[in-house]
């Protein structure tokens, strides 16, 4: 039973990318999907449409400018760059794959933000000619502050530096390097995500699905290759979390004592018998049925969604959680955070917001601004009064009701949060959990 549970959950790999201008990353897209046959042929036939009409150099043997697969805003096509999260969807018979190709520009941090929250990967596309540049460092700074636990560093247009061994191996130092001086100096992870070095060409195909005939010293994996067999459960959190979404009581005779409490689980791994505590009111019972569309279970796996009863009659509502006796989360009114500002109305510490954490909405207020996070250099700028659009920075958060939560490092899942300005809907910031004072 678990062994098919892993084996359906490694079934898709949502990874992200992010590039400078002009590192070619929407022609590593297109030539990933060209090569993994994820195109129709009306797509292929519009393309060599209008790579006929551009006359454009940069096309592949088959004579298309493989980056207008991406090509997705009239905006981007005249400006050329991307300025929104395009999420782009292909199958291989190994696994399936969800992209979140996200700008690379710093006034776009928040879009990065957005498309990488949820990645298992994130491709850092680097210049071969360049090197590593502040924007890749960036990008490598967004990821680990993430929890991303892959970075794959596609070091692209080889071609242009005559296949070197000598300039992959030196940019591989220099990001290697960076990565170690990060550690410590801003970013609050207590480890770092696994790293991975791949020589390529989009614009030719060398080492992006097929491995061609230029780089024979890379002995690796190809792009493709990489994304397929990447193990994506090596840092998954073992602790059991089940954020209550509804309560049900179906209105029928025959299930008239029926108290369901359904959700997703976050993470962890949940028995029928199993020893559970219901946070924040700290109440004991055991589980006694899992039940899905399917019939019941006796085991559930994370991500899947399940209704739980329990052996006790225990008044549990939305918001509330189930865990493992054992492995414990914090409850807590007070907290500090990571947290990237993404509404063009800056943090005003004055107001209170809401936070909506899991399946729980409170209302807060910002106790303190301690720094803003410089995501060039990784300095840290204390003398600022408030978050901007696009700022990462650290704050401390007080709610009104007590939030059952992980540092983000040990779960994404339970360790973030969005905040929601109640006057105008909008969501104004993404924030991950770094401490919290057990004061539930």
């Amino acid at each position: 039973m678990g062994a098919t549970n892993r084996l359906l959950r490694s079934e898709l790999l949502r990874f992200s990318t992010a590039g400078s201008v002009d590192d070619g990353k929407s022609t590593l897209i297109g030539r990933l999907l060209f090569d993994a046959k994820s195109i129709f042929e009306d797509q292929i036939r519009n393309i060599a449409k209008t790579t006929q009409r551009r006359g454009t150099e940069l096309v592949n043997e088959a004579g298309l400018d493989l980056a207008l697969l991406t090509d997705g805003l009239m905006a981007e096509r005249e400006q050329g760059i991307t300025i929104d999260v395009a999420y782009r969807y292909f199958a291989t018979p190994k696994r399936k794959f969800i992209i979140a190709d996200t700008p690379g520009h710093e006034q776009y941090t928040r879009n990065m933000v957005t498309g990488a929250s949820t990645a298992q990967l994130a491709i850092v596309l680097v210049d071969a000619r360049k090197g590593v540049l502040p924007q890749s460092r960036r990008h490598a700074i967004i990821a680990s502050l993430l929890g991303i636990p892959h970075i794959a560093v596609a070091v692209n247009k080889m071609d242009l530096v005559n296949y070197s061994q000598e300039v992959f191996n030196s940019i591989r130092r220099d990001f290697e390097a960076f990565l170690n001086r990060l550690n410590g100096r801003g970013v609050p992870r207590p480890y770092m995500p696994h790293l991975h070095f791949v020589p390529l060409s989009a614009l030719h195909g060398d080492m992006v699905v097929d491995r061609g005939e230029n780089l024979n010293w890379y002995l690796g994996p190809t792009l493709l290759d990489l994304l397929e067999t990447v193990d994506l459960h090596a840092d998954e959190p073992a602790a059991f979390r089940f954020p209550v979404q509804l309560v049900s009581r179906p209105q029928t005779p025959e299930l008239i004592d029926f108290r369901g409490y359904m959700g997703r689980i976050e993470s962890g791994t949940v028995k029928v018998g199993d020893k559970v505590r219901v946070l924040p009111i700290g109440l004991e019972t055991k589980v006694k049925d899992i039940v899905t569309l399917d019939g019941s279970l006796t085991t559930a796996h994370a991500p899947q969604s399940v209704t739980l009863l329990l052996e006790d009659e225990i008044d549990i509502s939305r918001g509330d959680m189930l865990v493992h006796l054992d492995e414990p989360p914090r409850v807590t009114r007070e907290f500090s955070a990571m947290l990237c500002w993404m509404d063009s109305e800056p943090l005003d510490l004055t107001r209170k917001y809401l936070i909506k954490h899991t399946t729980h909405t409170v209302w807060a207020v910002f106790q303190s601004i301690d720094y803003r996070l410089d995501v060039n250099s990784v300095e840290k700028d204390t003398s600022v009064a408030q978050f901007k659009m696009n700022d990462i920075g650290h704050a401390r958060i007080k709610v009104q009701k007590p939030l059952v939560c992980d540092p983000y490092v040990e779960n994404r899942a339970t360790g973030s949060f969005i905040v929601i300005d109640e006057a105008t809907n909008h969501t104004v910031a993404a924030g991950m959990i770094l401490g919290a004072e057990a004061n539930g």
